[in-house]
């Protein structure tokens, strides 16, 4: 495949820039206003924030959208519904036909 190791420095967030900042990402918009109550609940909320993350949370690397393309829906489509992440910490809106 080609893929080559790459050993990083202990402590060194400059030369790891895209872990550093999925890490800072999960711990601002998720961990910081979820407690914990074990292992198993840790990896259901972490599942279910990298599930929000690729489907439905904008990157700016990407121009605005998702690593999970979404399609594109037009403004008359009817109303629309909220449909929440994360026991209502996250959120994405959707269009239902009326």
């Amino acid at each position: 495949m080609g893929i080559e190791q790459v050993v990083t420095a202990p402590r060194s967030p400059c030369q790891s820039p895209y872990v550093e900042r999925l890490i800072g990402s999960i711990r601002r918009e998720c961990l910081d206003h979820i407690i914990v109550l074990n292992e198993r609940h840790l990896k259901r909320v972490l599942s279910c924030y990298l599930a929000y993350y690729h489907r439905w949370r904008v990157h700016q690397s990407l121009e605005m959208d998702c690593p999970e393309r979404r399609a594109v829906h037009s403004i008359d489509r009817g109303c629309v519904i909220e449909i929440e992440h994360l026991g209502g910490l996250h959120h994405h809106y959707e269009p239902v036909a009326a």
